[in-house]
């Protein structure tokens, strides 16, 4: 027996309980993990206090990401003993995942742990860390340079956010950090490289369809009209990187800043990102964070903890990183 997080649903209201299952409840796949480190996502929070509808089966183990040992392995690529890390694939939406002591999965989904990690350094990175750096990534080959000019970072105080603000001012960019509690966040921020920190109202109202030249580049966790009305402030060729929703899923803007500035638009998906793009993004990310990130942006809870700190995400009261220790 071990104990997992169990999500159950009864009159279309989630539940969240810390029970004891067996590895005969574990659905299918060829590798058997002892999960060390987890972490408590954005889309965690909405999955494990229902306010998304994230998990459409009952009952669900949630955690879209994992760290630890392979314990068993009907594949060759994996060993008994080795350090392994998953992020998405669905694990913790369609697949039990990470917030239980064991989990079982196809190996096709694992990345091996990169040289100089652990369990713990690579869920204080996780799902959030590895967009992050896809964004950052995306940017550099889109050929926004430090020389550029400012890069906005939308949600700055959230796991993507942060990552993103640390990587960029590491690489020697200035970088703008867009937050709803600024006086809560701009010290940190600030630790984390932000040269700025700016009120989400600031970009809050509707937006015209052009307005004065202000971001070479963005870095957008939240979409809608913060999204807008930073494209529409876009500088002439600059890109934007998104991934994420926390404003929700619309975009009300026009075609204006792509047809007359040539500004781009760059979907980032770490969700089903191919293996070896994935596993240069873990190896470049570790190489790319300061140490300082870890201990600036990081906290650590028990499994017990997390539907609290769920609900706490979802409202926007958790900032930087949240380890989950299994």
């Amino acid at each position: 027996m071990f104990d997992a997080l169990l999500l159950t649903q009864e009159d279309k209201r989630t539940f969240a309980q810390v029970s004891q299952i067996t590895e005969a409840d574990l659905p299918e796949g060829e590798v058997l993990v002892e999960v060390d480190y987890s972490s408590l996502n954005y889309k965690d929070g909405l999955a494990v206090t229902g306010a998304g509808k994230i998990i459409r089966q009952f009952p669900m183990v949630p955690g879209i990401d994992f760290a630890g040992v392979v314990r068993e392995s009907t594949d060759a690529r994996y060993q008994v003993g080795d350090q392994v890390i998953l992020t998405g694939w669905g694990v913790g939406e369609n697949h039990w995942g990470g917030m239980a002591q064991k989990a079982r999965v196809k190996a096709d989904w694992l990345v091996p742990m990169p040289q100089d990690c652990d369990a713990a350094k690579a869920m204080m990175i996780g799902t959030a860390g590895l967009t992050a750096m896809l964004c950052v990534q995306a940017l550099q080959q889109a050929g926004v340079t430090p020389q550029s000019g400012d890069i906005l970072v939308t949600g700055a105080s959230g796991g993507v956010g942060s990552v993103a603000v640390t990587l960029l001012a590491n690489a020697g960019y200035r970088v703008v950090a867009c937050s709803g509690r600024v006086e809560q966040n701009a010290p940190l921020l600030k630790e984390l490289g932000a040269a700025e920190v700016i009120d989400r109202s600031e970009l809050e109202q509707d937006a015209k369809p052009l307005e004065a030249q202000r971001w070479a580049g963005v870095v957008d966790t939240v979409g809608n009209k913060i999204l807008a009305k930073a494209l529409a402030q876009m500088q002439y060729g600059g890109a934007a990187a998104i991934c994420g929703l926390a404003g929700g899923f619309a975009l009300p803007t026009t075609v204006m800043p792509f047809i007359l500035r040539g500004v781009s638009l760059l979907g980032i998906d770490s969700v089903s990102c191919p293996f070896e793009k994935r596993k240069a993004a873990w190896e470049a990310v570790i190489k790319a964070l300061p140490a300082h990130f870890y201990q600036q942006a990081c906290q650590q809870i028990s499994l017990a903890e997390v539907p609290d700190f769920s609900n706490k995400i979802i409202q926007g009261q958790v900032t930087g990183r949240v380890l989950v220790k299994l």
